[in-house]
């Protein structure tokens, strides 16, 4: 994959627990064009290890001078997080890949919902860029646990006005999806970003209301859990990999040298799809890509954040 040198020229801590970077091209040019929702890749090579980690655009589509990212230091981090908030300063240098967007807003929506809680604020801060420029109806529902912990809520309020709703837990102002989800005009698409509980609860309250799966829309990456040891057999390769327990297999797979497809590393996309040839135990999938029945077949795998709960499993590749 093509990736693009940048050198980091600020960093903001928002808040106890998220940094914003904004990265400027090294050579000086222009960035690479991008829209609302789109996402990059931070590769960050650490004491002989590489992380890449999946992180949304936050600034304006129509600025590519400089990328904006902001990063919620994990308290369970593999690294990644980590490395950005400890090691990351003004001046260095990192490689990120082109944007990609699989979380676009819908052209001929007559309405946009969009619901954030915590972190998954962060496509949406690009999006309503898009939505104001070009005056579209939406709403923007900002949940968090406290206006302490909340990051950009002056900057939201300036760009939204009176479309943000911020739904505070500490005081007591929890967001009612139902009632929010029944209100809505037909033709309105939501959209949700945030915490798994929070995603689920947003798709099921849909479904049980009725609404289209084509104008229901989420976003969550995955982190790669941490899991037994374990090895593959990469087929066409004909290279044994060992994947260690705090290392996903897409991660060791690139390690060992192979080059693997992917796109957004949180389980998401598919592209990294590989087919298995061999499994002496279960598999333990955790992408939201592959249907029930797919998963339940043991004959594919997401390598970037799915293990297996063998100890030896064969790739086709």
């Amino acid at each position: 994959m093509n990736m693009i040198d940048v050198r980091v020229a600020a960093v903001e801590q928002v808040t106890p627990l998220i940094k914003h970077f904004k990265f400027v091209k090294e050579d000086g040019s222009q960035l690479p064009p991008f829209s609302g929702g789109s996402h990059i890749v931070v590769a960050m090579d650490a004491e002989g290890r590489t992380y890449r980690n999946p992180y949304s655009l936050m600034g304006s589509p129509t600025d590519t001078d400089a990328y904006h990212i902001s990063v919620r230091r994990q308290e369970n981090s593999r690294g990644g997080s980590a490395y950005m908030h400890e090691n990351v300063r003004v001046g260095m240098t990192l490689k990120i890949t082109h944007p990609v967007n699989l979380f676009t807003l819908a052209k001929m929506a007559h309405k946009h919902v969009l619901i954030a809680g915590g972190i998954g604020i962060t496509p949406f801060m690009s999006q309503i860029e898009d939505l104001n420029r070009i005056g579209a109806d939406y709403e923007l529902h900002y949940a968090f646990r406290s206006y302490k912990q909340a990051a950009f809520v002056e900057e939201l309020q300036k760009a939204c006005g009176n479309k943000l709703h911020c739904h505070s837990d500490s005081d007591g102002h929890r967001l009612d999806m139902e009632a929010l989800l029944r209100s809505q005009p037909l033709g309105t698409h939501v959209y949700v970003c945030g915490p798994s509980p929070m995603v689920v609860a947003v798709l099921e309250t849909a479904k049980n209301l009725g609404w289209p799966d084509s104008n229901v829309h989420n976003e969550q990456f995955l982190a790669p859990p941490v899991g037994e040891t374990f090895k593959v057999q990469l087929a066409q390769s004909n290279i044994e990999v060992q994947v260690p327990a705090e290392m996903s297999m897409l991660e060791a797979i690139e390690a060992a040298g192979v080059q693997a497809d992917y796109l957004c590393r949180g389980g998401v996309c598919g592209r990294c799809e590989l087919s298995v040839l061999e499994c002496d135990g279960g598999l333990e999938h955790n992408d939201h890509f592959l249907t029930e029945s797919e998963k339940a077949s043991c004959s594919k795998i997401m390598p970037c954040v799915s293990r297996t709960k063998g100890k030896r499993l064969v790739l086709d590749l």
